[in-house]
């Protein structure tokens, strides 16, 4: 949980400097600093609901070209 809390310091950190050097506003910086990680939250859950389809698609017997033959 330490790693995960020390990592949440780094991103937070790196895109609030990132963001403020770009634009130099402390407001500008907080706020993308906060709502980077949500909207990226929700970018992962829909990133691995694509993988799990990805995956069950390319299993099928039929699409792996070692389909029993009848």
């Amino acid at each position: 949980m330490i790693k995960t809390i020390s990592f949440g310091i780094v991103h937070f950190t790196v895109a609030f400097g990132v963001v403020f050097a770009l634009t130099g506003s402390f407001v500008i910086g907080g706020l993308v600093a906060l709502i980077e990680p949500l909207v990226n939250t929700v970018a992962y859950h829909y990133h691995e609901k694509a993988w799990t389809w990805f995956r069950r698609r390319s299993r099928r017997p039929e699409d792996s070209g070692y389909a029993l033959q009848g």
